[in-house]
């Protein structure tokens, strides 16, 4: 064998020892690609969900601190309760089939997250209320801390108590999300009086509230 042919065999042994250092690098190099996006996504979703646990903290803090009369509690809380009898008995209506299921509206959020048809139903129900998910969550809130305390005022005594709840809101109200799930419960009230006769809606009060009342929401 020549020098040349030697050169060539060396030569070619060399490159193929370089190309197979390259095909490893490159498979090392996607398994740290792999690595990083799973390490890009879980740290994406524990920050997703310490964000979140910081939001409800700061949310019942705030709930847990307004500082209203008795008679503005019960106002506020008749609004509450009201449009939480509301999101149930509109969930039902969806769901007809359903309904000796979701006797509660606790049992309406406990079920929504694993089944297809009553998260649908939830969801367009906010839709068409004028709600979102956090809304939901601040009125629930609400109703766990002050619930227990407090008494439902009718329609005709929401207008003898108080002339702008509104304004009792944005006045003492200073957490973002708590002033704005409230002035929106007032207003879901407030629209769908038109629809309902005041004896409709004291009639389903009547049937409602004990099982709304009586659960962990």
């Amino acid at each position: 064998m020549n020098p040349e042919t030697t050169t060539l065999v060396s030569l070619t042994k060399a490159m193929k020892r370089v190309d197979h250092k390259l095909q490893a690098l490159e498979a090392q190099f996607k398994e740290l690609d792999i690595t990083k996006d799973n390490l890009t996504e879980k740290f994406e979703n524990h920050s997703k969900t310490l964000a979140s646990q910081a939001a409800q903290d700061e949310l019942w803090t705030a709930v847990l601190a307004l500082k209203f009369t008795s008679m503005e509690l019960n106002l506020l809380y008749s609004y509450v309760i009201e449009v939480l009898i509301c999101l149930h008995t509109r969930v039902l209506e969806k769901l007809p089939d359903l309904e000796r299921s979701l006797p509660t509206f606790t049992s309406v959020l406990r079920r929504k997250v694993k089944n297809q048809r009553i998260r649908a139903a939830w969801e367009s129900v906010l839709e068409e209320s004028g709600l979102q998910e956090g809304d939901a969550a601040v009125l629930c809130a609400f109703f766990l801390a002050h619930g227990s305390h407090a008494d439902h005022y009718a329609a005709t005594a929401r207008r003898t108590y108080v002339g702008d709840v509104a304004f009792v809101i944005t006045s003492a109200v200073e957490h973002r999300a708590l002033r704005d799930g409230l002035l929106r419960a007032v207003q879901v009230v407030d629209k769908g009086k038109a629809a309902r006769t005041p004896e409709e809606q004291t009639s389903s009060l009547k049937h409602l509230l004990p099982s709304v009342k009586n659960q962990s929401v």
